[in-house]
């Protein structure tokens, strides 16, 4: 039997993550989020001086990389701001993370996160901190040999116990939720900052601390959204 989602799309039962279309933003809890093939983001944003900059000192393959998501990032601001595309501006910080300027100044009520793998591009959107991030099924088992390191005993009973479902989507859904969620707090994956974020569950995904999260699925790949209380 299928059932049919909040946005329209048909989920069929013993799935482990609701789909997400590529290329449609959609709201959850206050932020935008959207996810788009590469193949799709063949457009090059208009830069800004700023921006050029940034991809004159970039190699040729991360700047592909870097231009798919700022075109996305764009769009997505655009979308929610109701501003054209080109006044808005995406520049890193000095930890990498990207900022978001509108008009050629700071927006600080915003907070911006991308994610790539070879065949996606996401971005997510919100008045807090947030954290997006991509994890493709075939990864699943360097995911599972390298759990020890990100994972704690609890999280793993989280992948292995529980609602049955596609195995390996379960360790990329949790993989996912651990980078989105040190992307949130702007920390990172390998450490102790990702074993003090604890999965509670995956289906649906819960996170300690305060943080709302969601994950989906497209295309083989699993997206998750963090979002982490305002300090």
């Amino acid at each position: 039997m299928d059932a049919t989602d909040a946005i329209g799309t048909v989920v069929t039962e013993g799935t482990a993550f609701r789909p997400i279309a590529p290329g449609r933003p959609l709201r959850w809890g206050g932020a935008g989020v959207v996810v788009a093939r590469r193949e799709d983001l063949r457009r090059i944003p208009l830069l800004s001086p700023a921006e050029q900059r940034v991809v004159d000192g970039l190699g040729s393959r991360r700047r592909a990389e870097w231009l798919a998501g700022r075109l996305l990032a764009k769009c997505l601001v655009a979308a929610f701001l109701a501003v054209p595309a080109r006044d808005v501006e995406v520049l890193p910080r000095g930890d990498g993370s990207p900022r978001v300027l509108v008009g050629g100044g700071p927006a600080p009520a915003l907070h911006l996160s991308l994610s790539h793998t070879a065949r996606h591009v996401a971005a997510a959107l919100a008045p807090g901190p947030v954290g997006v991030d991509l994890c493709d099924t075939a990864s699943a088992e360097t995911v599972r040999r390298v759990a020890d390191h990100v994972l704690s005993p609890r999280d793993r009973r989280a992948v292995t116990t529980g609602r049955p479902g596609d195995r390996p989507g379960a360790w990329a859904g949790a993989w996912a939720l651990k980078e989105a969620a040190v992307k949130a707090d702007r920390s990172g994956v390998f450490g102790a900052a990702a074993r003090r974020v604890p999965i509670l569950s995956l289906w649906p995904p819960l996170l300690g601390g305060g943080r709302r999260a969601m994950v989906w699925q497209t295309d083989g790949t699993t997206l998750a959204l963090v979002l982490a209380p305002r300090s």
